[in-house]
């Protein structure tokens, strides 16, 4: 491997299913932090996202034999983390509510801001939570793609088994729906 430019995923990708750990090693670096993020972000439970997060990877391991590079890495990994989500949300019913006391813990987190500035910011971030907690799970997951993971409409589309026209929409309708849940 080439040090002076980092190797594509997908060639990492056939490298760790030759048995190259170290392979494997990069992609995990390169992929935790948003996988984790986006897990995070549609569970709201770090513990639960902690589960999925490995559920993924270990589905990653377990499949690395068997793997071509019909879709790029990113889109296939996502559309793991898609399915696992949609296995877990099926066996649940239902999106848990938050906790009672989720404000007052909030409002108890120490920050080294000002009292104002923080009350400002834990406020903006409130107003952007509850508009995204709002949206439909549709329209969620594709704007938290498009925005966290910067992934393009055509890998969504891969990831979440819809067409391009249809990620259009969804966050088309997400972003009207987070304007008006935000505010002027």
């Amino acid at each position: 491997m080439n040090d002076a430019a980092e190797p594509a995923d997908d060639a990492l990708m056939l490298a760790y299913a030759a048995g190259d750990i170290r392979a494997f090693e990069m992609l995990y670096a390169r992929h935790r932090g948003p996988l984790y993020r986006f897990l995070l972000r549609q569970l709201r439970n770090g513990a639960l996202a902690d589960e999925l997060f490995q559920d993924v990877w270990q589905r990653v391991v377990g499949a690395r034999a068997s793997w071509q590079p019909e879709a790029a890495f990113s889109t296939w990994l996502f559309r793991i983390a898609h399915n696992r989500l949609n296995d877990h949300w099926r066996a649940q019913r239902h999106r848990p509510a938050a906790p009672d006391d989720a404000d007052a813990r909030t409002a108890q987190l120490a920050d080294p801001d000002t009292p104002e500035r923080q009350l400002s910011a834990l406020e903006q971030r409130r107003v952007l939570q509850r508009a995204l907690d709002a949206l439909p799970e549709e329209q969620r997951e594709v704007l938290l793609l498009r925005l966290e993971q910067e992934l393009t409409l055509d890998q969504i589309g891969q990831i979440t088994g819809v067409g391009r026209e249809t990620v259009k929409s969804r966050l088309r309708y997400a972003m009207d729906k987070l304007r008006a849940g935000i505010g002027p």
